[in-house]
């Protein structure tokens, strides 16, 4: 079963799909980490420890700032995809994103982002890929599956958030933040949108 999302963000030429997939029980992180290290061009996609995501929005604030990155000729690391994991920081370190919200040996949590940035990347075609390579079950991208597997703590540290209330709270209605997360969401996302402004 595919839980493979294609995505389509205003002000984005309609041409840079966005494919995007969530997975919980990750049992191969480590083997995806490696292929990614070695530069094996068919795992060119952002791994993102799902664990550090608070919300849909803020995923896609960060994909956001990547393609935008992208098609300006910012690109302050490797790729877009890789240039994905590190809009998701708050600060311009590199490494240091990457260990904070990339793949690590131990994620359990994955979110999977690809961009179409040629026509042979298409919905089918990533599908196919995650199905054979990614040993995880599939969730929707939604705020609710988001909810259950956010690890608030860490992401209120990542981005230095100490004095924001933590955890979900009681006032979740139908998948919709809560007051106490939409605060901490609107922080995150002020911290993804001023990173390396001043």
């Amino acid at each position: 079963m595919s839980s493979l999302e294609t995505i389509h963000l205003p002000h984005l030429p309609s041409s840079l799909e966005i494919h995007a997939a969530l997975y919980k029980d990750v049992q191969n992180a480590a083997s995806l980490r490696q292929q990614l290290l070695s530069g094996n061009t068919d795992f060119e996609y952002a791994f993102i420890d799902a664990s550090m995501i608070l919300s849909r929005a803020h995923a896609l604030s960060a994909v956001f700032r990547a393609i935008s990155d992208y098609l300006n000729d910012r690109l302050k690391s490797r790729n877009v995809h890789s240039e994905i994991v590190f809009s998701f920081s708050p600060t311009n370190n590199i490494a240091d994103s990457f260990r904070k919200f990339g793949i690590s040996d131990t994620t359990t949590n994955l979110l999977v982002v690809k961009l179409s940035v040629t026509p042979d990347i298409t919905h089918e075609s990533v599908a196919a890929h995650l199905a054979q390579n990614v040993q995880g079950t599939p969730l929707p991208f939604d705020d609710n599956a988001l909810s259950d597997i956010s690890d608030y703590a860490k992401i209120k540290k990542a981005y230095k958030l100490g004095s924001l209330p933590s955890g979900p709270s009681s006032d979740q209605v139908n998948g919709t933040l809560g007051g106490k997360e939409r605060q901490l969401e609107l922080s995150v996302l002020g911290a993804i949108a001023l990173r390396g402004a001043t």
